[in-house]
Formats: structure tokens, C-alpha cells, sequence
């Protein structure tokens, strides 16, 4: 038996505007909680879900911005909350 080893880990996913179509049936305030692998990338979770690149504009891990070039090495840690905006249009 391995003490304090996990399979997984619990983290929070939001995805706002028309991406909360991409979250699965059952999300409620266009969020949801999710079990990952630990080391999972915020990039790894974009494509898990089949989100457009092209809507992937702003991502926040716990408030803070992930610059684009970062996303796929940037690893998820228990209780993160990864939220995702698409672009927004308007003026």
C-alpha cells in the first residue's frame, strides 16, 4: 500500500460564453468539477474537451493568466480552477 498516492486529483473547470457548450451534460453555472491525472496541462484538458483553439483566448489557472505558449506545459495541481473565455466581440 502506498500512503498519500493518488490516481487522480480534483480540480474545478469553467468554461465561459459559447464555450460552456463543451462542458458536459449536468454542468451547473458553467462549471464543473473534474477528476484528472496529476500532471495533467492545461493544454491536455483544452483538447480533452475538443474546445477550437481559435475560442481559447483567455485562460486563468486560480486568476492567473496562462500565456498561450505556456499552455501546454503548464501542469494542473489539486484544487486548481482553470477557467476559459473565448474571445470576446463587442465595442
Amino acid at each position: 500500500m502506498h500512503a498519500g498516492v493518488e490516481s487522480t486529483m480534483r480540480i474545478t473547470f469553467k468554461l465561459f460564453a459559447t464555450l460552456g457548450d463543451y462542458l458536459p451534460a449536468g454542468a451547473k453555472f458553467n462549471q464543473v468539477e473534474l477528476d484528472v491525472e496529476p500532471d495533467t496541462s492545461v493544454q491536455s484538458l483544452v483538447e480533452r474537451f475538443g474546445l477550437p483553439p481559435r475560442l481559447v483566448h483567455l485562460v486563468l489557472v486560480n486568476g492567473h493568466y496562462i500565456k498561450p505558449e505556456e499552455r501546454p506545459t503548464h501542469r494542473l495541481k489539486a484544487g486548481d480552477v482553470l477557467a476559459i473565455w473565448p474571445p470576446i466581440a463587442g465595442g
